[in-house]
């Protein structure tokens, strides 16, 4: 592998760093925690020319004064960035929102709450059998590792009921969706296996879809 040259995408302190690929528009979406605008959820597309890349304008998609924790995937049924966090300004509640790529640009729908607790170590796929977004995460409020399944339309997003998948404390999660056996699978640290690096495989049921 050999490398561009770097360019900078947001010149103040950047943090909590997401990123994903817009197929419908062949952009890269970067999303990040901008220390240099109160620590807002913040995101900005990008261009890719030969080794080189270039971007258009930032915009905010969560204003409250930390957004951690952002993982991000790509929506291809439907077009659309799906990005997922913890709202400081709403007790770190498990939140998502859904962006429209357009030209060098991105718009957000509203903000949806998917889980009331502190929701952390979270990470997106996508199941292109099942056109789900699946976010795996931890609820702090009973420890235990968690799925979810998400379903956008339009602007926004809706959930169904979270999975458990671990009851023990699970952190940093990792979910990838299997395209050959349709599967998803999630990888983690178990709290309640000496700390032993662990994978699931999971399925989601069609019935519910």
């Amino acid at each position: 592998i050999s490398f561009g040259s770097e360019a900078v995408f947001e010149s103040a302190s950047s943090q909590e760093i997401a990123m994903t690929f817009d197929s419908s528009n062949n952009k890269v979406v970067i999303a990040y925690k901008d220390s240099g605008n109160s620590s807002a959820g913040t995101a900005i597309v990008g261009t890719v020319s030969s080794t080189s890349i270039s971007f258009g304008s930032a915009a905010t998609f969560d204003t409250s004064t930390s957004t951690d924790g952002i993982t991000a995937t790509f929506d291809s049924s439907n077009n659309k960035v799906f990005l997922a966090y913890q709202d400081g300004g709403n007790s770190n509640y498990g939140t998502a929102v859904i962006g429209t790529v357009s030209g060098t640009s991105i718009s957000f729908g509203s903000e949806v709450v998917y889980n009331s607790g502190n929701s952390v170590h979270k990470n997106a796929t996508f199941d292109t059998n099942n056109n789900k977004v699946v976010l795996a995460f931890l609820d702090h409020g009973n420890t235990r590792g968690q799925v979810i399944i998400g379903t956008v339309s339009g602007t926004g997003v809706s959930f169904g009921s979270a999975t458990t998948y671990d009851e023990s404390q699970v952190l940093y999660s990792q979910i990838v969706f299997d395209s050959s056996t349709n599967k998803l699978l999630v990888a983690y640290h178990d709290d309640g296996n000496s700390s032993y690096g662990t994978v699931v495989v999971a399925t989601i049921d069609s019935s519910d879809n």
